[in-house]
Protein backbone atom coordinates (compact mmCIF):
# COMPACT_ATOMS: atom_id res chain seq x y z
CA UNK A 1 0.00 0.00 0.00
CA UNK A 2 0.86 3.41 -0.34
CA UNK A 3 3.48 3.99 1.99
CA UNK A 4 1.34 6.88 4.45
CA UNK A 5 -0.13 7.23 7.74
CA UNK A 6 -3.69 7.98 7.76
CA UNK A 7 -5.61 9.66 10.76
CA UNK A 8 -3.99 10.95 13.65
CA UNK A 9 -1.65 13.92 12.36
CA UNK A 10 -4.65 13.67 9.49
CA UNK A 11 -2.89 14.60 6.58
CA UNK A 12 -2.92 13.38 2.74
CA UNK A 13 -1.02 14.00 -0.69
CA UNK A 14 -1.80 15.29 -3.42
CA UNK A 15 -4.75 17.71 -2.98
CA UNK A 16 -3.89 20.80 -5.59
CA UNK A 17 -7.08 19.56 -7.56
CA UNK A 18 -8.94 20.30 -4.81
CA UNK A 19 -8.25 24.22 -4.38
CA UNK A 20 -8.41 24.90 -8.14
CA UNK A 21 -12.41 24.30 -7.95
CA UNK A 22 -12.87 26.28 -4.66
CA UNK A 23 -14.85 29.72 -5.04
CA UNK A 24 -14.82 33.12 -4.15
CA UNK A 25 -21.71 18.97 21.06
CA UNK A 26 -23.78 18.99 23.43
CA UNK A 27 -23.92 15.85 24.75
CA UNK A 28 -26.45 13.54 23.15
CA UNK A 29 -28.97 11.44 24.01
CA UNK A 30 -30.34 7.93 23.09
CA UNK A 31 -27.38 7.11 21.74
CA UNK A 32 -27.72 3.24 21.93
CA UNK A 33 -30.68 2.97 20.05
CA UNK A 34 -29.88 4.67 16.66
CA UNK A 35 -32.62 5.26 13.67
CA UNK A 36 -30.88 2.45 11.86
CA UNK A 37 -31.78 4.40 8.35
CA UNK A 38 -31.46 2.55 5.30
CA UNK A 39 -28.32 2.33 3.08
CA UNK A 40 -27.60 3.43 -0.31
CA UNK A 41 -31.39 2.93 -2.60
CA UNK A 42 -30.80 -0.51 -4.85
CA UNK A 43 -27.79 -1.88 -3.30
CA UNK A 44 -28.66 -4.30 -0.61
CA UNK A 45 -24.73 -5.37 0.10
CA UNK A 46 -24.35 -5.91 3.54
CA UNK A 47 -20.58 -6.84 4.95
CA UNK A 48 -19.79 -10.03 6.13
CA UNK A 49 -18.93 -9.81 10.07
CA UNK A 50 -16.20 -12.53 10.42
CA UNK A 51 -12.70 -12.39 12.14
CA UNK A 52 -11.18 -12.33 8.89
CA UNK A 53 -12.76 -12.26 5.55
CA UNK A 54 -14.50 -15.42 4.42
CA UNK A 55 -12.07 -16.77 1.50
CA UNK A 56 -13.58 -20.00 -0.05
CA UNK A 57 -12.28 -22.96 1.36
CA UNK A 58 -8.87 -23.69 1.42
CA UNK A 59 -7.38 -20.30 0.28
CA UNK A 60 -6.00 -17.15 1.27
CA UNK A 61 -8.21 -14.14 1.09
CA UNK A 62 -7.06 -11.62 -2.26
CA UNK A 63 -5.01 -8.95 -0.87
CA UNK A 64 -7.22 -5.20 -0.05
CA UNK A 65 -6.78 -3.09 -2.95
CA UNK A 66 -4.82 0.17 -2.32
CA UNK A 67 -8.33 3.14 -2.18
CA UNK A 68 -10.60 0.52 -0.14
CA UNK A 69 -11.76 2.64 2.78
CA UNK A 70 -11.52 1.31 6.23
CA UNK A 71 -14.30 2.60 8.70
CA UNK A 72 -14.72 1.64 12.76
CA UNK A 73 -17.97 0.43 13.30
CA UNK A 74 -19.40 1.39 16.47
CA UNK A 75 -22.16 -0.29 16.92
CA UNK A 76 -21.27 -3.54 15.65
CA UNK A 77 -17.51 -3.83 16.95
CA UNK A 78 -16.03 -4.20 13.82
CA UNK A 79 -14.52 -2.45 11.41
CA UNK A 80 -15.31 -2.95 7.67
CA UNK A 81 -13.31 -2.89 4.39
CA UNK A 82 -15.29 -0.91 1.49
CA UNK A 83 -14.33 -0.57 -2.06
CA UNK A 84 -15.88 2.91 -3.07
CA UNK A 85 -17.24 1.69 -6.44
CA UNK A 86 -18.11 -1.91 -5.51
CA UNK A 87 -19.14 -1.34 -1.39
CA UNK A 88 -18.71 -3.62 1.41
CA UNK A 89 -15.90 -6.11 0.98
CA UNK A 90 -16.21 -7.93 4.43
CA UNK A 91 -15.54 -7.23 8.21
CA UNK A 92 -13.51 -7.68 10.80
CA UNK A 93 -14.54 -8.03 14.72
CA UNK A 94 -11.92 -5.95 16.64
CA UNK A 95 -13.54 -5.28 20.01
CA UNK A 96 -16.51 -3.48 21.90
CA UNK A 97 -17.79 0.10 19.89
CA UNK A 98 -15.06 0.79 18.01
CA UNK A 99 -14.27 4.76 17.51
CA UNK A 100 -11.43 6.19 16.09
CA UNK A 101 -8.54 3.86 13.51
CA UNK A 102 -4.83 5.11 12.29
CA UNK A 103 -3.27 3.17 9.29
CA UNK A 104 0.51 2.69 9.19
CA UNK A 105 2.33 2.25 6.01
CA UNK A 106 3.01 -1.27 7.04
CA UNK A 107 -0.63 -1.82 6.65
CA UNK A 108 -1.62 -2.35 10.19
CA UNK A 109 -4.24 -0.49 11.53
CA UNK A 110 -4.60 0.47 15.10
CA UNK A 111 -8.57 0.52 16.27
CA UNK A 112 -9.81 2.13 19.69
CA UNK A 113 -12.32 0.49 21.18
CA UNK A 114 -13.78 0.40 24.53
CA UNK A 115 -11.21 -2.54 25.69
CA UNK A 116 -8.25 -1.60 24.46
CA UNK A 117 -6.62 -0.86 20.90
CA UNK A 118 -6.92 -3.56 18.41
CA UNK A 119 -4.03 -4.74 15.54
CA UNK A 120 -5.52 -5.26 12.33
CA UNK A 121 -3.23 -6.15 9.33
CA UNK A 122 -5.98 -4.38 6.36
CA UNK A 123 -4.05 -6.76 3.91
CA UNK A 124 -5.49 -10.01 5.21
CA UNK A 125 -7.89 -9.09 6.84
CA UNK A 126 -7.68 -10.20 10.25
CA UNK A 127 -7.43 -8.83 13.79
CA UNK A 128 -4.05 -9.92 15.04
CA UNK A 129 -3.78 -8.74 18.86
CA UNK A 130 -6.04 -6.66 21.51
CA UNK A 131 -3.88 -4.53 23.60
CA UNK A 132 -5.56 -3.27 27.03
CA UNK A 133 -5.42 0.08 28.40
CA UNK A 134 -3.96 0.75 31.51
CA UNK A 135 -6.39 3.08 32.59
CA UNK A 136 -9.29 2.32 34.49
CA UNK A 137 -12.49 2.83 32.61
CA UNK A 138 -15.25 0.84 34.70
CA UNK A 139 -17.54 -2.11 32.87
CA UNK A 140 -17.28 -2.33 29.13
CA UNK A 141 -20.00 -0.93 27.79
CA UNK A 142 -21.38 1.16 24.34
CA UNK A 143 -23.28 4.12 23.55
CA UNK A 144 -21.70 7.58 23.43
CA UNK A 145 -20.24 8.33 26.56
CA UNK A 146 -18.62 5.05 26.87
CA UNK A 147 -15.06 4.32 28.76
CA UNK A 148 -12.33 3.56 27.07
CA UNK A 149 -10.66 5.02 23.35
CA UNK A 150 -11.23 7.86 21.34
CA UNK A 151 -9.07 9.79 19.51
CA UNK A 152 -5.79 7.66 18.26
CA UNK A 153 -2.96 8.68 16.14
CA UNK A 154 0.41 7.25 14.81
CA UNK A 155 3.67 8.55 14.82
CA UNK A 156 5.46 9.79 11.89
CA UNK A 157 7.61 6.60 12.15
CA UNK A 158 5.15 4.71 13.02
CA UNK A 159 7.03 3.14 16.20
CA UNK A 160 4.14 4.80 18.41
CA UNK A 161 0.44 4.64 18.79
CA UNK A 162 -1.18 7.37 20.76
CA UNK A 163 -4.68 6.99 21.90
CA UNK A 164 -7.34 9.42 24.04
CA UNK A 165 -9.01 7.05 26.74
CA UNK A 166 -12.45 8.59 27.91
CA UNK A 167 -13.11 8.11 31.72
CA UNK A 168 -17.06 8.57 32.20
CA UNK A 169 -16.80 11.13 34.89
CA UNK A 170 -13.93 12.24 35.02
CA UNK A 171 -10.83 13.41 33.12
CA UNK A 172 -9.09 10.92 30.03
CA UNK A 173 -5.61 9.87 29.66
CA UNK A 174 -3.54 9.90 26.93
CA UNK A 175 -2.23 6.27 26.36
CA UNK A 176 1.19 5.39 24.25
CA UNK A 177 1.59 2.09 22.67
CA UNK A 178 4.83 0.63 21.62
CA UNK A 179 3.82 -0.69 18.33
CA UNK A 180 6.52 -3.35 17.74
CA UNK A 181 5.86 -4.77 21.62
CA UNK A 182 2.69 -4.04 21.03
CA UNK A 183 1.79 -3.28 24.93
CA UNK A 184 1.22 -0.11 26.71
CA UNK A 185 4.49 1.91 28.00
CA UNK A 186 3.43 5.63 28.78
CA UNK A 187 -0.23 6.92 30.30
CA UNK A 188 -0.47 11.13 30.74
CA UNK A 189 -3.27 12.76 32.34
CA UNK A 190 -5.58 14.45 29.63
CA UNK A 191 -8.60 16.39 29.97
CA UNK A 192 -12.62 14.92 29.96
CA UNK A 193 -13.43 12.96 26.67
CA UNK A 194 -10.36 13.09 24.27
CA UNK A 195 -12.12 13.18 20.97
CA UNK A 196 -9.55 13.39 18.68
CA UNK A 197 -5.61 12.76 19.16
CA UNK A 198 -3.30 14.38 16.53
CA UNK A 199 0.56 14.16 16.30
CA UNK A 200 3.12 17.53 14.96
CA UNK A 201 4.37 16.57 11.71
CA UNK A 202 8.36 16.32 13.35
CA UNK A 203 6.70 13.37 16.16
CA UNK A 204 7.93 15.88 18.61
CA UNK A 205 4.14 16.31 20.59
CA UNK A 206 0.89 14.78 20.69
CA UNK A 207 -2.37 16.85 21.10
CA UNK A 208 -5.83 15.26 22.21
CA UNK A 209 -8.60 17.25 22.19
CA UNK A 210 -10.30 17.37 25.15
CA UNK A 211 -14.46 17.76 24.32
CA UNK A 212 -15.66 18.63 27.88
CA UNK A 213 -12.84 20.46 29.37
CA UNK A 214 -12.66 23.09 26.56
CA UNK A 215 -9.37 22.53 25.95
CA UNK A 216 -6.01 20.60 24.17
CA UNK A 217 -3.85 18.41 26.15
CA UNK A 218 0.14 19.50 24.28
CA UNK A 219 2.11 15.98 24.91
CA UNK A 220 6.02 16.04 24.93
CA UNK A 221 6.56 12.59 22.91
CA UNK A 222 10.20 12.72 24.18
CA UNK A 223 9.29 13.16 28.37
CA UNK A 224 5.68 12.91 28.34
CA UNK A 225 5.28 16.04 30.13
CA UNK A 226 1.84 18.19 29.33
CA UNK A 227 0.30 21.34 29.43
CA UNK A 228 -3.13 22.29 28.46
CA UNK A 229 -4.18 25.09 26.44
CA UNK A 230 -8.00 26.43 26.38
CA UNK A 231 -9.90 26.61 23.51
CA UNK A 232 -12.88 27.81 23.74
CA UNK A 233 -14.13 30.92 21.04
CA UNK A 234 -17.45 30.72 22.74
CA UNK A 235 -16.56 30.89 26.30
CA UNK A 236 -16.78 27.91 28.43
CA UNK A 237 -20.68 28.74 30.00
CA UNK A 238 -23.15 25.53 30.29
CA UNK A 239 -20.03 23.13 31.27
CA UNK A 240 -20.71 19.44 30.38
CA UNK A 241 -24.07 20.64 28.78
CA UNK A 242 -22.79 23.26 26.52
CA UNK A 243 -23.11 22.21 22.50
CA UNK A 244 -19.90 25.08 21.90
CA UNK A 245 -17.12 22.35 22.74
CA UNK A 246 -14.07 21.48 20.43
CA UNK A 247 -14.20 17.96 18.44
CA UNK A 248 -11.49 17.50 16.01
CA UNK A 249 -8.19 18.97 15.00
CA UNK A 250 -5.81 19.08 12.32
CA UNK A 251 -2.41 20.02 12.12
CA UNK A 252 -1.71 22.84 9.76
CA UNK A 253 1.31 21.55 7.74
CA UNK A 254 2.84 25.06 6.65
CA UNK A 255 3.31 25.94 10.39
CA UNK A 256 2.13 23.44 12.96
CA UNK A 257 -0.87 25.52 14.24
CA UNK A 258 -4.05 23.31 15.27
CA UNK A 259 -6.97 23.90 13.54
CA UNK A 260 -10.61 23.37 15.48
CA UNK A 261 -13.51 24.11 13.77
CA UNK A 262 -16.89 25.63 15.75
CA UNK A 263 -20.35 25.76 14.48
CA UNK A 264 -19.65 26.83 10.89
CA UNK A 265 -18.99 30.06 12.16
CA UNK A 266 -15.08 30.29 13.86
CA UNK A 267 -12.02 28.30 13.48
CA UNK A 268 -9.86 28.17 16.44
CA UNK A 269 -6.04 28.53 15.05
CA UNK A 270 -3.98 27.58 17.97
CA UNK A 271 -0.29 28.17 18.02
CA UNK A 272 0.74 25.25 20.55
CA UNK A 273 4.28 26.59 20.93
CA UNK A 274 2.94 29.39 22.70
CA UNK A 275 -0.76 28.84 23.62
CA UNK A 276 -2.37 31.95 21.82
CA UNK A 277 -5.43 30.86 19.88
CA UNK A 278 -6.62 33.89 17.24
CA UNK A 279 -10.21 33.11 15.53
CA UNK A 280 -11.05 33.19 11.46
CA UNK A 281 -14.20 33.45 10.38
CA UNK A 282 -16.14 30.26 8.72
CA UNK A 283 -19.39 30.29 6.40
CA UNK A 284 -21.39 26.51 6.66
CA UNK A 285 -23.07 27.75 10.09
CA UNK A 286 -23.63 24.28 11.54
CA UNK A 287 -22.64 22.09 14.37
CA UNK A 288 -19.04 20.45 12.75
CA UNK A 289 -17.34 17.28 14.27
CA UNK A 290 -14.81 15.85 11.46
CA UNK A 291 -11.82 17.16 10.08
CA UNK A 292 -9.19 16.39 7.72
CA UNK A 293 -6.30 18.53 6.29
CA UNK A 294 -4.67 17.55 2.89
CA UNK A 295 -0.63 18.10 2.32
CA UNK A 296 -1.67 21.02 0.71
CA UNK A 297 -3.43 22.92 3.72
CA UNK A 298 -7.12 22.52 2.10
CA UNK A 299 -9.03 21.70 5.16
CA UNK A 300 -12.04 19.52 5.11
CA UNK A 301 -14.57 19.71 8.35
CA UNK A 302 -18.07 18.36 8.47
CA UNK A 303 -21.21 19.62 9.56
CA UNK A 304 -23.44 17.58 11.22
CA UNK A 305 -26.90 19.97 11.30
CA UNK A 306 -28.29 22.51 13.28
CA UNK A 307 -28.05 22.82 16.96
CA UNK A 308 -30.72 25.48 16.56
CA UNK A 309 -33.03 24.39 13.32
CA UNK A 310 -34.62 27.59 13.23
CA UNK A 311 -31.52 29.64 12.20
CA UNK A 312 -29.03 27.40 11.72
CA UNK A 313 -28.42 25.57 8.40
CA UNK A 314 -28.38 21.75 7.82
CA UNK A 315 -25.44 19.13 7.60
CA UNK A 316 -22.72 19.74 5.32
CA UNK A 317 -18.84 19.46 3.78
CA UNK A 318 -16.73 22.04 3.92
CA UNK A 319 -14.01 22.54 1.70
CA UNK A 320 -11.53 25.29 2.67
CA UNK A 321 -8.51 26.69 0.81
CA UNK A 322 -5.42 27.87 2.25
CA UNK A 323 -6.49 31.19 1.50
CA UNK A 324 -9.52 31.08 3.66
CA UNK A 325 -11.90 30.56 0.77
CA UNK A 326 -14.71 27.90 1.08
CA UNK A 327 -17.35 25.77 -0.77
CA UNK A 328 -19.52 24.60 1.17
CA UNK A 329 -21.36 21.14 -0.11
CA UNK A 330 -24.78 19.82 1.64
CA UNK A 331 -25.59 16.79 2.82
CA UNK A 332 -28.07 14.61 3.55
CA UNK A 333 -28.24 13.38 7.30
CA UNK A 334 -25.75 13.42 10.02
CA UNK A 335 -22.23 12.79 9.81
CA UNK A 336 -19.17 12.17 11.69
CA UNK A 337 -15.95 11.71 10.43
CA UNK A 338 -13.90 12.38 6.89
CA UNK A 339 -10.84 11.33 4.70
CA UNK A 340 -10.37 12.17 1.24
CA UNK A 341 -8.93 10.05 -1.65
CA UNK A 342 -4.94 10.68 -2.59
CA UNK A 343 -6.08 12.54 -5.42
CA UNK A 344 -8.03 14.72 -3.96
CA UNK A 345 -11.08 14.91 -5.43
CA UNK A 346 -13.14 12.31 -3.59
CA UNK A 347 -14.14 12.89 0.23
CA UNK A 348 -15.81 10.35 2.21
CA UNK A 349 -17.91 11.00 4.92
CA UNK A 350 -19.06 8.25 7.68
CA UNK A 351 -22.95 8.42 8.42
CA UNK A 352 -22.27 7.07 12.24
CA UNK A 353 -22.38 9.92 14.08
CA UNK A 354 -21.57 10.45 17.80
CA UNK A 355 -24.92 11.39 18.94
CA UNK A 356 -28.76 10.91 17.52
CA UNK A 357 -29.73 10.41 14.43
CA UNK A 358 -27.24 8.45 12.40
CA UNK A 359 -27.17 5.91 9.54
CA UNK A 360 -25.25 2.94 8.43
CA UNK A 361 -23.19 4.26 5.87
CA UNK A 362 -20.35 6.79 3.88
CA UNK A 363 -21.81 9.52 1.65
CA UNK A 364 -19.30 9.83 -1.22
CA UNK A 365 -19.31 13.34 -2.78
CA UNK A 366 -17.38 14.48 -5.96
CA UNK A 367 -15.46 17.98 -5.02
CA UNK A 368 -15.27 18.88 -8.86
CA UNK A 369 -18.82 18.25 -9.42
CA UNK A 370 -20.22 18.50 -6.14
CA UNK A 371 -22.32 14.85 -6.77
CA UNK A 372 -23.15 12.69 -4.04
CA UNK A 373 -23.74 8.81 -3.67
CA UNK A 374 -24.22 6.75 -0.62
CA UNK A 375 -22.49 3.70 0.18
CA UNK A 376 -23.05 1.17 3.00
CA UNK A 377 -20.37 0.60 5.06
CA UNK A 378 -21.40 -1.42 8.76
CA UNK A 379 -23.03 -0.29 11.31
CA UNK A 380 -23.09 3.28 12.63
CA UNK A 381 -19.85 3.67 10.73
CA UNK A 382 -17.21 6.21 12.72
CA UNK A 383 -13.62 6.53 12.21
CA UNK A 384 -12.52 5.86 8.06
CA UNK A 385 -9.40 5.91 6.28
CA UNK A 386 -8.21 4.95 3.00
CA UNK A 387 -5.74 2.17 2.61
Amino acid sequence: MTDRILAGARVLAGAAAVAAVLVGCAPGQGADAGSGEASAAGDSSAPTRSSAASPLPGTAPAPTPDGTLLVADFGSDTVTFVDPKRGALGSVEVGTAPYGLAVGADGRAWVATAEGVAVVDTRTRERLALIPYETDTGPVTTGEYRGGGMGIALSPDGGRVYVGVNVPGGDGTLEVVDTARREVTGTVPVGRRPFDVDVARDGSEVYATDHDSFDVTVVRADTLDARRIEVAPYGTEGGLGSWLKPHYAVVRPSDGRLLLPFEGERLAVVDPRTGRTEIAPTTADTHQHGATITADGTLFVVGTGPIDPSEDEGPSLTVRAPDGTERVYPLEGPHEDVAVSEDGRTVYVTGGFTRDGWWDGITVVDVESGGTRRLPAGERPLGIAVL
